[in-house]
């Protein structure tokens, strides 16, 4: 053990005393879709299915409820793209304590509301996680309140560690734990936990973290042996999207957890794609992370060796549901169960019909129709016909696209991320 680190697997236990009767014990579901020769049983653990829609109730109570009489006078401020809010907002209502919760101004509005609705003054602040972060801080600095991190300190990480010690109980013979991470709070108590469990059982664990590839300071940050700020792309997984890790969750990630590992937006829409048909369950982009790297690095998260049990850590439900919408539909395409095609025919009667009939005998559902008469690109007998297709997956898909350009016609892909142009 460090000695820099004072944090401990007790402190975790002491938390899940502290929580009992607030924290709901969340399940842990056997996935038949995700098991493989490569990862073993998969199980998730559905913390999409906690109270406030994230594992973030259990950090921010523990946190707020060691606070004195005197610190809970005052109020305590937050700053989160979403779930930490809504951890921060439900707890302090559970305590009565007034609560302030900063936000990105493009926060969901789901989430803006459900923050409110558990009785949080909420303050739209700058355009990320981390301008709201420094909002708060210095509104807590100036106005009062005791600001309570998302992630960078002790308590916050003993109370999303329990999540750990319920993965134990509930799958004592876990070889792998893979957990999304952003600041590092849930991966660094999950770590902490599971590592000193299976040090008692006398065996090892992996502890696997997973980021989104165009947000990912962690890799940056291991790497340098220090927390490291990175100027990260746009990602869905926005409760995720950290530029910074914290130090206190860093020291623990760097010490303990085997792997941290990138994974792509498309897989990440298509881990939601497969929970919501497969699983029955909605989650959100940054709680579907750690299933992404089964789908798009089963063996990185395996090991040198297949596990014989690997559990997946659903973070959060909290989408708004037209970006689930969005998502959807990107998965779906990833999958190659929907293209979006651009056809050029000439601008005569009938020629719309022999287009649909190709496509009614290859067995594409035809979603949406639309027509361009006039372009750049287009001579004065051309028309330009956009189509939005249902089709039964890749291979379908392709044959598909075979069919159109045998009979002639110049069909093109306008799907940003497929293939088959």
């Amino acid at each position: 053990m460090s000695q820099t680190r004072d944090l401990t697997a007790g402190d975790v236990e002491h938390a899940a005393l502290n929580l009992r009767g607030v924290a709901a014990v969340t399940p842990l579901e056997s996935s038949r879709a995700l098991t493989s020769d490569v990862l073993g049983q998969v199980s998730l653990k559905c913390e999409n299915l906690q109270r406030s829609g994230s594992f973030k109730i259990r950090g921010a109570y523990h946190r707020i409820s060691k606070l004195s009489a005197a610190e809970r006078a005052q109020g305590v401020v937050a700053a989160s793209a979403g779930n930490h809010a809504q951890g921060v907002a439900l707890a302090s209502q559970l305590m009565g304590i007034e609560a302030t919760i900063f936000m990105p101004s493009g926060a969901a509005l789901p989430k803006v509301a459900a923050t409110q609705g558990y009785g949080a003054k909420v303050v739209l602040s700058g355009r990320s996680v981390d301008d709201s972060l420094a909002a708060a801080i210095e509104y807590a600095g100036t106005h009062g309140g005791v600001f309570i991190h998302p992630f960078d300190h002790e308590d916050i990480i003993a109370g999303q560690g329990t999540v750990g010690l319920e993965i134990f109980e509930q799958a004592p013979d876990a070889d792998t734990i893979v957990v999304g991470v952003g600041g590092g709070g849930l991966l660094a108590g999950i770590a902490l936990v599971a590592k000193a469990r299976a040090a008692a059982q006398g065996r090892e664990i992996r502890v696997v973290g997973v980021q989104a590839k165009h947000a990912a300071a962690y890799p940056a940050s291991l790497a340098a042996g220090r927390p490291m700020q990175i100027s990260g792309g746009a990602t869905m997984a926005d409760g995720i999207a950290v530029g910074t890790p914290g130090a206190v969750p860093f020291s623990i990630v760097k010490e303990l957890v085997d792997d941290v590992i990138t994974v792509e937006e498309e897989s990440i829409s298509r881990a939601m794609l497969l929970l919501q048909e497969r699983a029955k369950l909605v989650v959100e982009p940054a709680g579907a992370v750690s299933v992404a790297a089964l789908i798009e690095q089963p063996d990185r998260v395996a090991g040198a060796a297949p596990s014989a049990h690997t559990v997946a850590v659903l973070s959060g439900g909290n989408i708004d549901p037209l970006l689930l919408l969005r998502v959807l539909r990107h998965g779906l395409s990833a999958a190659g169960r929907y293209m979006n095609l651009q056809v050029r025919v000439p601008d005569q009667p009938g020629n719309l019909v022999k287009l649909l009939d190709i496509l009614a005998k290859s067995d594409a559902n035809v979603l949406e129709i639309g027509h361009v008469r006039t372009g750049r690109s287009l001579t004065l007998d051309e028309v330009e016909i956009d189509l939005q297709l249902e089709t039964r997956g890749a291979t379908h898909r392709t044959e598909v696209l075979a069919k159109l350009r045998r009979a002639g016609y110049m069909a093109t892909v306008i799907d940003a991320d497929q293939p088959n142009r």
